[in-house]
């Protein structure tokens, strides 16, 4: 879609010197910020709240548990609470969030493209996979980005604002309906993994994203009940964000958006770089295998002519080699072109002699499953084809 953080509530600025996008017109108005919600609290704190506006603490785990375990925010399915006042109190702590502006499937229907809009309608998108062994759903933690990658769809509309922690979560509990109710391929399923990999930079949001994390795999109704183990966290390279993650305690996978092994084509690509350059990155990785036990994905999008060549292969596998193989997994994948964009993806033969060369220099790989390109599937796609349409 990441200079330490600045405190999770202010948007992330990239450091001094890093190419900034043009900034639409949303992202220069004080953005509007979204109600309070049941989700954005842990369980004390959810109570407390309840108690302090005159109602039983213990109607919040009434609440959480409509929210988390039966995936609903419709009164009339919550029958344990008093009908008398029933929707106001529904209103009051679960307000709605996310408005559904757009849908789109593809792949045989076991992908679904959702575009959502926040309070003050800035749009935000998350994406359903179904599989023969999981159901995946690929979630925003920002509306925009601030990083300014060139090629992704995101780093072009530049940052609106950090999702909240109730948020992210909306877009978990809406998915996990979806895929129970049936709406993918292969009728009901059950959400088993998130990854954060959507729109935004998770490290610039650590706290909000922290808490998402924590809710997801909490059982209910703290929350979803989805194993740790089960979560990606994405990051572009933030390091002290990767430290910090490390330092948590949950089991959560990691995966890092390299996409150049040489930090002059990197800069070019990941402008963040410049900041925190590719060695300190895998550094970064690696100390976070060492923390957790966990193995961290290398992500590589393949663009044509730019970072597909097999030296680049030889010289990436050379770098992760310096630290170990057994800490790190490639995933290649062929970039899914932004429209207008001059950058497109290499052909099919190209991924493969890629992948190959890293599996010949010994580094765990394998080619990732492009999902949705029909319907505009890389993240911000959607949401920068509203920009222009409005714009």
């Amino acid at each position: 879609m990441p200079t330490m953080p600045p405190p999770p509530s202010e948007p992330a600025t990239p450091p001094a010197g890093t190419p900034q996008p043009a900034v639409p017109l949303a992202s220069r108005q004080r953005p509007a910020r979204p109600p309070q919600h049941l989700a954005d609290l842990d369980e004390l704190e959810r109570a407390k709240w309840l108690a302090d506006l005159g109602h039983r603490p213990f109607r919040a785990k009434q609440l959480a548990h409509h929210y988390f375990a039966n995936l609903t925010t419709e009164p009339d399915q919550m029958t344990d609470l008093p009908q008398t006042g029933r929707a106001d109190l529904v209103e009051q702590f679960l307000p709605k969030l996310l408005t559904l502006a757009s849908q789109r499937q593809a792949d045989g229907g076991s992908t679904i493209k959702y575009l959502w809009h926040l309070t003050g309608g800035a749009a935000i998108e998350s994406v359903l996979m179904g599989y023969p062994d999981r159901v995946t759903l690929c979630i925003s933690c920002q509306a925009g980005c601030g990083m300014a990658c060139p090629f992704c769809a995101t780093g072009t509309l530049g940052l609106v604002r950090n999702l909240s922690t109730a948020e992210i979560l909306e877009q978990v509990r809406l998915a996990a309906a979806a895929a129970r109710s049936g709406q993918l391929t292969g009728g009901p399923a059950r959400l088993s993994n998130v990854v954060f990999m959507g729109m935004g930079e998770p490290m610039a949001n650590y706290r909000a994203v922290i808490g998402g994390v924590r809710a997801i795999a909490a059982q209910p109704p703290a929350g979803f009940g989805i194993s740790a183990r089960n979560i990606t966290v994405s990051t572009c390279g933030i390091v002290p964000g990767m430290d910090r993650l490390a330092n948590e305690g949950l089991p959560v996978r990691l995966a890092v958006s390299l996409h150049a092994p040489d930090d002059d084509l990197r800069d070019e690509l990941v402008p963040i770089n410049r900041r925190y350059p590719v060695g300190a990155v895998l550094d970064a990785a690696r100390r976070y295998y060492s923390a957790t036990g966990r193995r961290v994905s290398v992500e590589y999008a393949l663009i044509r002519d730019v970072n597909d060549q097999e030296w680049r292969a030889a010289a990436l596998a050379a770098e992760l080699r310096r630290r170990g193989t057994a800490w790190v997994h490639v995933n290649p994948i062929g970039l899914n072109p932004v429209p207008q964009s001059p950058w497109t993806a290499p052909n099919p033969k190209t991924v493969d002699r890629f992948a190959a060369r890293l599996a010949a220099e010994g580094i765990p790989t394998t080619i990732r499953d492009t999902r949705g390109a029909d319907i505009d599937g890389a993240c911000g796609q959607l949401a920068a084809e509203e920009s222009r349409d409005h714009g």
